[in-house]
């Protein structure tokens, strides 16, 4: 089945000159869903990993329903102030500014095995900060999965872990 077919592109959006890739079509139609969730299934099983990491907020669409058939955890990064309890925050670099992410300070164990997972690989900055929060909290960051890529940003470049994407756009 070719995926792309069910991801909606949506011109000057969210800006004038953005291409925006939506998944929201790929998450409607069932037969599609299910296909992107068994490759990502069967790609990202042999990492074994003990918990799957969403990042806010549609790597949560991804990293839950994968959680459930992979037998893990699911655990959440979110944008500064939105997780209850204790935190642990990481401050990243934009191309304008900074963001903050963060994760509730008991949802990971020293030395567990994690996956990390997002709609979307653009420039990387965000997956970067992530695996970094992540590593700061003990985890072993085994492997980031994601459904689409866009290679022409070079976002890849930036991890240093195994990456794994569905979808591809080169422009």
């Amino acid at each position: 089945m070719d995926l792309k077919k069910h991801i909606r592109h949506v011109p000057d959006f969210p800006k004038p000159g953005i291409l925006f890739y939506d998944i929201s079509t790929l998450l409607a139609h069932a037969e599609a869903w299910h296909e992107a969730l068994n490759r990502l299934t069967e790609t990202l099983a042999p990492y074994k990993p003990d918990l799957l990491v969403g990042i806010e907020s549609r790597g949560f669409l991804v990293a839950a329903p994968l959680a459930d058939r992979l037998g893990t955890g699911f655990v959440m990064i979110r944008k500064r102030g939105k997780l209850p309890g204790e935190v642990i925050r990481h401050a990243y670099d934009l191309e304008y500014g900074q963001d903050v992410i963060e994760i509730q300070a008991e949802a990971i164990t020293t030395g567990q095995r994690v996956i990390v997972l997002d709609d979307l690989l653009a420039t990387g900055g965000t997956m970067a900060a992530a695996v970094t929060l992540l590593e700061k909290v003990g985890a072993e960051v085994a492997a980031i999965g994601c459904l689409i890529e866009l290679t022409f940003l070079n976002g890849r470049d930036r991890l240093k872990v195994p990456t794994h994407t569905l979808l591809s756009y080169d422009s």
